[in-house]
């Protein structure tokens, strides 16, 4: 099975920058969608940005586009999101995640394996 370790996060001011990763291990991740969401306070899970692993089918939600980029490392087995412009609104607990797909789900029911969460606060 899958497993997703995360790294990255924590305290910026509005406007900075920040790089989320996720290591996958246990098997290839070579076939999965892979994605990240995050989960503010009081609200639920909401997507964020999606690929499959071979960098086909990329999306994003409208409130991240073109600020936030998600990739992959195939040699380090590692995904990324490299957050840019950040605003105050995008502090939440961001989780990455994984499914056995071609075309990944915009929904967190879809995907089966998960990262244990990292904080991102943004300051004004």
């Amino acid at each position: 099975q899958v497993q997703l370790v995360q790294s990255g996060g924590g305290l910026v001011q509005a406007g900075d920058s920040l790089r989320l990763s996720c290591a996958a291990s246990g098997r290839t991740v070579t076939n999965y969608a892979m994605a990240w969401f995050r989960q503010r306070p009081g609200k639920e899970r909401e997507f964020v940005a999606a690929m499959h692993w071979s960098g086909l089918n990329t999306n994003y939600a409208d409130s991240v586009k073109g600020r936030f980029t998600i990739s992959r490392d195939n040699a380090k087995n590692t995904m990324y999101l490299q957050m840019n412009s950040l605003k105050t609104e995008d502090t939440a607990v961001y989780y990455c995640a994984a499914a056995g797909r071609l075309n990944p789900p915009l929904d967190a029911t879809s995907y089966d394996r998960w990262g244990q969460g990292t904080q991102v606060t943004v300051s004004s």
